[in-house]
């Protein structure tokens, strides 16, 4: 069973199954609620109830009173609707209105994707979340004020645990920590969310090109598109030298098979005698494909090489600036900067 929750001053209209928070709700469907810790604690998520019953399924969470209650103010990271429901909350429209945090982090597991990437799962107090926008990116502190910048490959809906991609750099300093190492349960510190490289509200149709770890970005975008059910076509492309370093190949191949409105097209730029896609560079592919880009949103994330020669080729292919979108990936002495423009 679900009920209907109306959102003021915005006018959005969600869907809230049974025993579901609003807020997890409203993350699934793409609406930007305010929160924190997501234990009702912090009080971050705190609304209104205008119109309707809610219930808190483990009593009255530590941040509300019961005088605020009794008012009708609600933390909607606890609240579950017991009824159809007219709400008021502020929803975040920008990112300047997303909380930058310094928060300690556990390493929940190491695993290799190609013989040099490895996927980091970090772990966020119990009474900690980060809330981020798809295609955002954190920083990882070092010592001696060094920062290590990576894109977090999770959709904001699915922030239990937050994901990187990172690949290792030769004599890299923190990348080889990661290899060879850090192990799981090993702490670091970040702060975060940063970048203007995030998923825009857009019916438009969508190019999403790629190159090597620049697919961490694209992957959160994509898959807060499918939680959401927005069905516009979204092609992705993901530029590699070779087979192995698309990492992540059957997953994008998961997403095309399972949702008719998303085509993958990989393009290696050093294949073997076996390789039978597209060969050269990404952005040649996407330009040869759709040689009139006006009607599109662009989203491009990856070495600045290939970011710079999309940028030139797409707006000769009509693309103007305000559907275009980047995300620079720089390697250099073991730094990675995640650039959103």
């Amino acid at each position: 069973m679900s009920y209907q929750v109306n959102i003021q001053p915005s006018g959005h209209i969600i869907q809230v199954e049974k025993e579901e928070s609003i807020l997890e709700a409203a993350l699934r469907q793409g609406i930007a609620f305010p929160y924190g810790c997501r234990s009702g604690v912090c009080g971050t998520c705190l609304g209104k109830v205008i119109e309707g019953k809610i219930s808190y399924p483990d009593d009255l969470p530590l941040g509300l009173s019961e005088d605020d209650h009794q008012q009708g103010s609600a933390l909607f990271c606890q609240a579950v609707a017991e009824s159809n429901l007219t709400i008021e909350v502020a929803e975040i429209e920008a990112i300047g209105e997303i909380e930058i945090k310094t928060l300690p982090t556990k390493i929940a597991s190491l695993r290799k994707l190609a013989p040099d990437v490895m996927e980091v799962l970090l772990k966020l107090p119990e009474t900690e979340r980060l809330q981020f926008l798809a295609g955002q990116y954190i920083d990882i502190l070092l010592p001696n004020n060094k920062k290590r910048a990576f894109s977090l490959a999770n959709a904001p809906f699915n922030d239990e645990y937050l994901e990187l991609h990172i690949r290792h750099v030769e004599n890299g300093f923190f990348t080889g920590q990661v290899f060879n190492e850090l192990t799981e349960k090993s702490l670091l510190r970040i702060e975060g969310p940063h970048g203007s490289f995030f998923l825009r509200d857009s019916n438009r149709p969508k190019i999403m090109m790629g190159g090597g770890t620049g697919f961490a970005p694209l992957k959160g975008m994509i898959e807060q598109l499918i939680q959401e059910g927005l069905q516009v076509p979204i092609y992705l492309f993901w530029g590699a030298r070779s087979e192995q370093d698309l990492y992540h190949k059957e997953l994008a191949e998961k997403w095309a098979f399972q949702q008719e409105y998303i085509t993958f097209i990989p393009v290696l730029s050093e294949p073997n005698d076996h390789w039978q896609g597209e060969t050269g560079f990404v952005h040649e592919t996407v330009v040869d494909m759709f040689p009139d880009m006006s009607d599109f949103d662009v989203y491009m994330s990856g070495p600045p090489v290939m970011v710079e020669a999309g940028v030139a080729a797409f707006k000769q292919s009509g693309l103007s600036d305000e559907h275009m979108f980047s995300d620079s990936f720089e390697y250099g002495e073991d730094t990675l900067l995640a650039i959103g423009d």
